[in-house]
Protein backbone atom coordinates (compact mmCIF):
# COMPACT_ATOMS: atom_id res chain seq x y z
CA UNK A 1 0.00 0.00 0.00
CA UNK A 2 2.92 2.36 0.64
CA UNK A 3 3.89 2.31 -3.05
CA UNK A 4 0.42 3.62 -3.88
CA UNK A 5 0.97 6.49 -1.44
CA UNK A 6 4.18 7.50 -3.28
CA UNK A 7 2.39 7.40 -6.64
CA UNK A 8 -0.53 9.45 -5.29
CA UNK A 9 1.88 11.97 -3.77
CA UNK A 10 3.77 12.26 -7.07
CA UNK A 11 0.53 12.93 -8.94
CA UNK A 12 -0.62 15.45 -6.31
CA UNK A 13 2.70 17.32 -6.59
CA UNK A 14 2.56 17.34 -10.41
CA UNK A 15 5.32 14.80 -11.05
CA UNK A 16 5.22 12.17 -13.75
CA UNK A 17 6.37 9.29 -11.57
CA UNK A 18 7.00 8.15 -8.01
CA UNK A 19 10.70 7.84 -8.90
CA UNK A 20 11.20 11.54 -8.11
CA UNK A 21 11.12 10.74 -4.40
CA UNK A 22 13.95 8.22 -4.81
CA UNK A 23 16.18 10.82 -6.46
CA UNK A 24 15.07 13.52 -4.01
CA UNK A 25 16.09 11.38 -1.02
CA UNK A 26 19.49 10.53 -2.51
CA UNK A 27 20.18 14.19 -3.36
CA UNK A 28 19.24 15.19 0.20
CA UNK A 29 21.44 12.51 1.78
CA UNK A 30 24.46 13.20 -0.44
CA UNK A 31 24.20 16.98 0.04
CA UNK A 32 25.30 17.77 -3.50
CA UNK A 33 26.17 21.43 -3.63
CA UNK A 34 26.58 22.10 -7.34
CA UNK A 35 23.85 21.06 -9.73
CA UNK A 36 23.89 23.07 -12.93
CA UNK A 37 24.66 20.83 -15.94
CA UNK A 38 22.75 17.56 -15.63
CA UNK A 39 22.73 14.55 -17.93
CA UNK A 40 19.62 12.38 -17.42
CA UNK A 41 20.03 8.89 -18.92
CA UNK A 42 16.94 6.74 -19.38
CA UNK A 43 14.85 9.79 -18.67
CA UNK A 44 11.34 8.83 -19.81
CA UNK A 45 8.78 9.57 -18.47
CA UNK A 46 10.74 12.55 -17.13
CA UNK A 47 10.15 12.64 -13.38
CA UNK A 48 13.83 13.01 -12.51
CA UNK A 49 14.31 15.85 -15.02
CA UNK A 50 11.19 17.54 -13.60
CA UNK A 51 12.62 17.32 -10.08
CA UNK A 52 15.96 18.85 -11.12
CA UNK A 53 14.33 21.75 -13.01
CA UNK A 54 11.89 22.44 -10.15
CA UNK A 55 14.49 22.38 -7.36
CA UNK A 56 17.50 23.76 -9.22
CA UNK A 57 15.95 26.35 -11.57
CA UNK A 58 19.32 27.60 -12.87
CA UNK A 59 20.31 24.11 -14.01
CA UNK A 60 20.37 22.88 -17.58
CA UNK A 61 19.18 19.31 -18.15
CA UNK A 62 19.98 17.16 -21.16
CA UNK A 63 17.91 13.98 -21.23
CA UNK A 64 18.15 10.90 -23.42
CA UNK A 65 16.04 7.77 -23.72
CA UNK A 66 15.07 5.30 -26.41
CA UNK A 67 11.47 5.93 -25.37
CA UNK A 68 9.69 9.16 -26.24
CA UNK A 69 9.16 11.73 -23.51
CA UNK A 70 6.64 14.55 -23.31
CA UNK A 71 8.34 17.96 -23.36
CA UNK A 72 9.52 19.56 -20.11
CA UNK A 73 10.46 23.26 -20.12
CA UNK A 74 14.19 23.61 -19.46
CA UNK A 75 15.03 20.08 -20.59
CA UNK A 76 16.64 19.26 -23.94
CA UNK A 77 15.42 15.76 -24.77
CA UNK A 78 16.94 13.42 -27.35
CA UNK A 79 15.28 10.14 -28.28
CA UNK A 80 18.37 8.01 -28.76
CA UNK A 81 20.23 5.09 -27.20
CA UNK A 82 22.99 5.68 -24.66
CA UNK A 83 25.39 3.94 -27.07
CA UNK A 84 24.96 6.87 -29.47
CA UNK A 85 25.27 9.72 -26.97
CA UNK A 86 28.41 11.12 -28.61
CA UNK A 87 26.40 11.72 -31.80
CA UNK A 88 24.44 14.45 -29.99
CA UNK A 89 26.48 17.58 -30.62
CA UNK A 90 24.85 19.63 -27.85
CA UNK A 91 25.83 17.00 -25.28
CA UNK A 92 29.22 16.11 -26.75
CA UNK A 93 30.28 19.78 -26.56
CA UNK A 94 29.78 19.58 -22.78
CA UNK A 95 31.92 16.47 -22.33
CA UNK A 96 33.73 16.82 -19.00
CA UNK A 97 31.47 19.70 -17.91
CA UNK A 98 28.47 17.92 -16.37
CA UNK A 99 28.37 18.00 -12.58
CA UNK A 100 25.59 15.42 -12.26
CA UNK A 101 24.68 12.34 -14.27
CA UNK A 102 21.48 10.58 -13.23
CA UNK A 103 20.46 7.23 -14.64
CA UNK A 104 17.19 5.39 -14.21
CA UNK A 105 17.98 3.09 -17.14
CA UNK A 106 16.71 -0.46 -16.93
CA UNK A 107 16.28 -3.05 -19.66
CA UNK A 108 13.00 -4.67 -20.52
CA UNK A 109 12.97 -7.68 -18.22
CA UNK A 110 12.53 -11.10 -19.77
CA UNK A 111 11.87 -13.03 -16.58
CA UNK A 112 14.97 -15.13 -17.25
CA UNK A 113 17.22 -14.22 -14.32
CA UNK A 114 20.58 -14.84 -16.01
CA UNK A 115 19.60 -12.82 -19.10
CA UNK A 116 18.09 -9.97 -17.07
CA UNK A 117 21.15 -9.75 -14.79
CA UNK A 118 23.51 -9.52 -17.78
CA UNK A 119 21.34 -6.90 -19.51
CA UNK A 120 21.27 -4.79 -16.35
CA UNK A 121 25.04 -5.16 -15.97
CA UNK A 122 25.67 -4.12 -19.58
CA UNK A 123 23.55 -0.96 -19.16
CA UNK A 124 25.22 -0.18 -15.83
CA UNK A 125 28.68 -0.44 -17.42
CA UNK A 126 27.56 1.85 -20.26
CA UNK A 127 26.24 4.30 -17.66
CA UNK A 128 29.49 4.27 -15.65
CA UNK A 129 31.57 4.82 -18.79
CA UNK A 130 29.29 7.61 -19.98
CA UNK A 131 29.41 9.31 -16.57
CA UNK A 132 33.20 8.96 -16.43
CA UNK A 133 33.51 10.61 -19.86
CA UNK A 134 30.99 13.40 -19.34
CA UNK A 135 31.38 14.36 -15.66
CA UNK A 136 33.71 17.09 -14.47
CA UNK A 137 36.15 16.33 -11.67
CA UNK A 138 34.10 16.25 -8.47
CA UNK A 139 30.90 15.54 -10.42
CA UNK A 140 28.46 12.88 -9.23
CA UNK A 141 26.66 9.88 -10.69
CA UNK A 142 23.39 8.49 -9.34
CA UNK A 143 22.54 5.20 -11.04
CA UNK A 144 19.79 2.62 -10.64
CA UNK A 145 20.85 -1.00 -10.58
CA UNK A 146 19.52 -4.19 -9.01
CA UNK A 147 20.57 -6.42 -6.14
CA UNK A 148 21.87 -9.53 -7.85
CA UNK A 149 25.04 -11.61 -8.20
CA UNK A 150 26.72 -8.85 -10.24
CA UNK A 151 26.30 -6.03 -7.71
CA UNK A 152 29.58 -6.60 -5.88
CA UNK A 153 31.67 -6.66 -9.09
CA UNK A 154 29.72 -3.70 -10.51
CA UNK A 155 30.49 -1.67 -7.41
CA UNK A 156 34.20 -2.61 -7.63
CA UNK A 157 34.20 -1.54 -11.28
CA UNK A 158 32.60 1.77 -10.34
CA UNK A 159 35.27 2.31 -7.66
CA UNK A 160 37.90 2.30 -10.44
CA UNK A 161 36.41 5.50 -11.92
CA UNK A 162 35.00 7.18 -8.81
CA UNK A 163 36.75 8.22 -5.59
CA UNK A 164 33.62 7.67 -3.51
CA UNK A 165 30.93 5.03 -4.06
CA UNK A 166 27.87 4.59 -1.84
CA UNK A 167 24.73 2.45 -2.01
CA UNK A 168 21.19 3.68 -1.33
CA UNK A 169 17.78 2.01 -1.04
CA UNK A 170 15.36 4.97 -0.92
CA UNK A 171 12.15 4.76 1.07
CA UNK A 172 10.10 5.28 -2.11
CA UNK A 173 11.49 2.05 -3.60
CA UNK A 174 9.04 -0.78 -3.35
CA UNK A 175 10.10 -3.11 -0.54
CA UNK A 176 9.86 -6.18 -2.76
CA UNK A 177 11.86 -4.54 -5.55
CA UNK A 178 15.50 -5.48 -6.02
CA UNK A 179 16.33 -1.99 -7.26
CA UNK A 180 19.13 -0.17 -5.53
CA UNK A 181 21.01 3.03 -6.33
CA UNK A 182 24.73 3.61 -6.57
CA UNK A 183 26.16 7.06 -5.97
CA UNK A 184 29.65 7.97 -7.04
CA UNK A 185 31.81 11.09 -6.99
CA UNK A 186 34.45 11.42 -9.69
Amino acid sequence: MQSDNWAIRAKDEGYRSRAVFKLQEILRKTKLKKISNVLDLGSAPGGWSQLIIKNYPNSKVFAIDILDMEKIDGVDFFQISIEKIEEIEEIDLLKGKFNLVISDIAPNLTGITAVDCENVLDLNHLTINTAHNFLEKGGALIMKTFQNNNLKSLRKNMELSFKLVQTYKPAASKKQSGEIYLYGVK
